[in-house]
């Protein structure tokens, strides 16, 4: 606020009375400029403003149900978890028998999948039952107490409950061996619940639950004797041994159960019934049988000592060569560990190996092939492995377009061992068979039949011994899955492991069963 201004006019009785006009003239002339002065100060007259509608929030949009949704939004939210069972990151893009399921049911309702990786097991559970997602593929176990908060779709995997151990300690050979050593388990897994079970008959039983590894972590635990024992479910145990050759089953802990999609209880059935009948209809058509095959058909023919020689010339062998293989795979447009794979199946990477038969050198090529592809010495490393990714590179352009990765791949190694004409002779007896011969699932199954007379006298290419084709591809399949794990993160994921390892300072870390922990 402005100051109110004071004018003193000293009047004199001596003044004359123009003196006296003057200085009233005066006064009153200082009056109307400070009122001018303070009407220009003043704030102006606010103009009339219009005022600015608020836009209104969008309309929500309201579906019909779940499965409307889904479509219009062509969205399917899906939350997993990383494991060689579920989803993981293969050699050349995103793979896992629950990504491949979800993967085609979202194709089968013309949607794209969305995968969230919650951080621990325990959060995928609970943001189902939050509803964060629509579904939950992430190896579920049925189990009675799950039954009663969610909806599980038909069962696509049968599994059972194993208990782990590391060979070189003893092996526990019943339940209540398991209070001799440190148990340890993932939070809210269907372990938890058989334990209890068990607790009940063994009173003596105890365990540690992590709250934040999982069972691939604490299965490395156990590989680096820094626990005693965990539990795993048949199919990740079946994969993981692989990687931890030195990792045995010491016995079943469960009977049978069953792994299937989990959904959030609710009125609205309409997606919950989509993908029911979508296990029906992959059920019936032989897709589901093709998958499983596809994830778990090629783990059975390599044992413990063949993966314990193989991890070690991994370091031994492989680094003489793996420069050599990566130039030609970069040269034919091959995946490099696709070749390792081969080679290591044909020679164990030994550039001297010579069969009975007289195949040579690194990629085990025969003499017409070598003079073909115009190879002088086999046994020398960069002729071998240049001269198997050309030939392996033909017997892939000679599958028919028509057959989809990755079969066309075991096709073109299955003809790479026994040939291509007794290839197309096995195919021709798996469409007589009423089976389809541009799947390999199917085709694997006729290649044993070269060998018997019924089917080989029939065949226009003869006699074969068409299971070392099987076995042959088999075992590139696990050597690639080996290879491709080798080369990925390995040490970080070790050095995500180590930081949480149960810690008497952190008591948050792992929950006890019981009051005691055993010494």
């Amino acid at each position: 606020m402005r100051q109110a201004i004071h004018y003193h006019v000293p009047i004199s009785t001596e003044h004359n009375s123009k003196s006296l006009v003057k200085y009233i003239v005066f006064f009153l002339l200082l009056i109307s400029l400070s009122a001018c002065d303070m009407q220009t100060q003043s704030p102006p007259t606010s103009p009339k403003h219009t005022q600015k509608t608020a836009t209104p929030p969008p309309t929500p949009i309201h579906y019909a149900n779940q499965l409307e949704r889904v479509k219009a939004t062509k969205t399917l939210t899906i939350l997993t978890r990383y494991d060689p069972t579920t989803y993981y990151e293969s050699s050349d893009s995103l793979a896992g028998l629950e990504y491949d399921l979800v993967t085609l049911f979202a194709k089968h309702l013309k949607v794209e999948a969305k995968f969230i990786i919650p951080k621990t097991f325990a959060e995928i559970l609970q943001k189902t039952q939050a509803g964060e997602a629509d579904f939950a593929a992430a190896g579920l176990t049925i189990t009675q107490a799950r039954q009663q908060q969610f909806l599980f779709t038909p069962p696509y995997h049968k599994i059972t409950e194993q208990v782990i151990y590391r060979t070189g300690t003893k092996r526990p050979k019943k339940p209540s061996d398991l209070v001799n050593g440190i148990l340890e388990i993932v939070k809210d897994t269907s372990h938890v619940e058989t334990l209890q079970r068990l607790q009940q008959k063994i009173p003596q039983l105890q365990w540690l639950t992590n709250h934040f590894l999982d069972t691939d972590e604490l299965l490395y635990l156990v590989n680096e004797r820094l626990i005693d024992y965990t539990i795993a479910d048949s199919n990740q145990i079946t994969l993981m041994r692989r990687f931890y050759p030195k990792l045995n089953v010491a016995f079943n802990i469960s009977t049978s159960r069953q792994l299937a999609w989990a959904f959030k209880k609710s009125d609205d059935l309409s997606l919950y019934q989509a993908a029911s009948s979508f296990f029906k209809k992959i059920k019936q058509n032989k897709t589901l049988e093709q998958l499983l095959e596809r994830h778990y058909g090629h783990t059975r023919n390599i044992k413990y000592v063949g993966h314990c020689t193989f991890h070690l010339h991994l370091h031994s062998r492989l680094p003489q060569y793996q420069e050599l293989f990566e130039a030609a795979a970069q040269k034919w447009g091959l995946d490099w560990r696709l070749l390792a794979a081969i080679s290591y199946q044909e020679s164990h990477w030994n550039k001297r190996a010579v069969s009975p038969t007289g195949v040579k050198g690194l990629m085990m090529l025969t003499k017409a092939t070598a003079d073909q592809l115009g190879i002088k010495d086999r046994t020398d490393p960069q002729e071998s492995i240049y001269g198997g990714a050309r030939y392996f590179k033909q017997r892939l352009k000679k599958i028919p377009a028509r057959i989809p990765q990755p079969d066309r791949t075991w096709f073109a190694l299955a003809s790479y061992n026994v040939g291509f004409g007794h290839l197309e002779d096995a195919r021709i007896i798996t469409q007589k068979r009423g089976k389809n011969p541009d799947k390999w699932i199917d085709v694997k199954r006729s290649l044993p039949l070269l060998s018997k007379k019924e089917w080989f006298s029939k065949a226009k290419h003869g006699y074969a011994r068409g299971t070392e084709p099987v076995i042959y591809v088999d075992n590139i399949r696990s050597y690639l899955d080996l290879l491709i794990w080798h080369t990925g993160n390995k040490e970080q994921e070790e050095a995500n492991a180590m930081p949480l390892l149960p810690q008497t300072s952190h008591p948050d870390l792992v929950e006890i069963s019981t009051d005691m922990i055993p010494e």
